[in-house]
């Protein structure tokens, strides 16, 4: 089994997983294979589709999703009821479409693959429910176009829902009319940021726009969109089956936000991974699944959720790994898949490697990422190699204050800022060791 392979399967076993405290993985086949359209519906498959479309309003529907509190599992956090309500829609405004981001392009992120090989027909579901709340017309699947196994697997179970008539005309007998496809990107980073895609679905060059207007007033082709993560469309169908309340209490007492959430861990521990938990599981826990460290090594840091997230101390595994918590803590949950770094490894060279893939993917569209990104890469590479000049650190630092929020275009380059901060704020004395000292200073 490869790395890669063994990266995108769970941990938990089939008799780990259940329908009640696993919505999103508890209808994986053990062997790693798609869940085709029988086998999905014998398991309660499009159920929610029967239950909602014709039978709820999509008002309905969204306050639901608003009481559930289901927070966007894409890295930003935010309300996926409040997101739809803010949708244009009526009877005197065309109809829009609904966009699945799934370009899981993260650093260290590896969590929607499961979904999109395994679980297709989860996502189309969600997909069909989100439409019906923001009256889409027509989904887009955005795919990061190195995922050839999922392309494949969405291919053929789009295929089969169509052909049993969950997508197309009058869906379930409701009226409704949606159907779906699949789009494969160029393969760049900032298309995760949802105007960079819809540009990038039009045919244009991978900017950010300008907001306002958003997305859901004015955004494919000028209609109303809603972009939404994979992992948040696939908690959609158990949330409106079983409503708010069962899906918030998923989260027990550990969180204010509702549901599940796919945790992994990557670096040098002994089992790296995912795991479906409770949105808000301490992350001793899941550094307990994860083995610890390997080899007899000792945790030195870690990022919550993917590299554009900032490093935390081994003192802060015992902190809920929710939005908010995580954020007073001076960092992101961000994609929920933590990196380990190990004592021994050097943060100069670590963060330096982070900024050099920053600076590559950035779209050059203002000056402060692609002028400053570079430069700050470049400092980096001195230190790294003992060739750095006094006043280079805080020149570091006066850099990712001008790549911080509010400063550029999109949140590219305060995503890369944050690790860069953070490193330095807990490892200065590394960083001050690769500056150049006269003989004998």
């Amino acid at each position: 089994m490869t790395a890669t392979r063994y990266h995108s399967r769970l941990h938990q076993t089939a008799r780990e997983r259940h329908a009640d405290t696993h919505p999103l993985t508890w209808r994986l086949h053990e062997d790693g294979t798609r869940v085709d359209l029988e086998d999905y519906t014998a398991k309660d498959g499009y159920a929610a589709v029967r239950q909602v479309l014709g039978r709820q309003s999509p008002e309905d529907v969204i306050e639901t999703m608003k009481s559930a509190n289901l927070r966007g599992r894409g890295g930003g956090g935010f309300s996926a009821g409040v997101k739809w309500s803010l949708t244009l829609k009526g009877e005197d405004l065309p109809r829009g479409y609904l966009v699945c981001n799934a370009d899981e392009m993260e650093p260290g992120t590896f969590k929607d693959r499961v979904l999109l090989e395994q679980l297709p027909h989860l996502l189309i579901e969600g997909m069909i429910l989100a439409a019906y709340a923001n009256d889409s017309a027509f989904g887009y699947i955005f795919l990061r176009v190195e995922y050839v196994t999922a392309a494949r697997a969405l291919t053929r179970a789009l295929e089969e829902a169509r052909a049993a008539g969950w997508l197309g005309d009058d869906i379930a007998g409701s009226g409704f009319d949606f159907d779906i496809v699949l789009h494969t990107g160029a393969g760049r980073y900032i298309c995760g940021e949802e105007t960079a895609l819809l540009n990038s679905l039009e045919g244009r060059r991978a900017n950010p726009r300008t907001k306002p207007p958003f997305p859901g007033q004015s955004g494919a082709w000028g209609k109303p969109t809603v972009v939404n993560n994979v992992e948040t469309l696939c908690n959609v169908p158990a949330a409106l089956r079983h409503g708010a309340e069962w899906y918030q209490g998923l989260s027990g007492n550990l969180s204010d936000d509702g549901g599940t959430k796919l945790y992994g861990m990557s670096g040098r521990v002994a089992r790296p991974g995912l795991w479906e938990l409770p949105i808000g599981t301490r992350g001793e826990s899941l550094f307990e699944l994860a083995g610890g460290m390997r080899d007899g090594l000792r945790l030195k840091a870690w990022q919550p959720g993917g590299s554009s997230t900032g490093f935390l101390m081994p003192e802060h595994l015992d902190l809920a790994l929710d939005y908010d918590t995580i954020g007073e803590a001076g960092s992101r949950l961000g994609t929920g898949l933590m990196t380990v770094v190990a004592e021994g490894q050097s943060l100069v060279t670590l963060v330096r490697n982070m900024e050099g893939f920053f600076a590559r993917e950035s779209c050059g569209w203002c000056t402060p990422c692609r002028d400053g990104l570079p430069w700050v890469e470049k400092l980096l590479r001195a230190l790294e190699v003992g060739e750095g000049k006094p006043g280079d650190i805080e020149l570091l630092q006066e850099l990712a204050s001008g790549l911080g929020p509010s400063k550029t275009f999109c949140a590219h380059a305060p995503g890369a800022s944050m690790p860069l901060v953070s490193a330095i704020q807990y490892f200065r004395d590394e960083f001050e060791a690769g500056i150049a000292r006269p003989d004998g200073a």
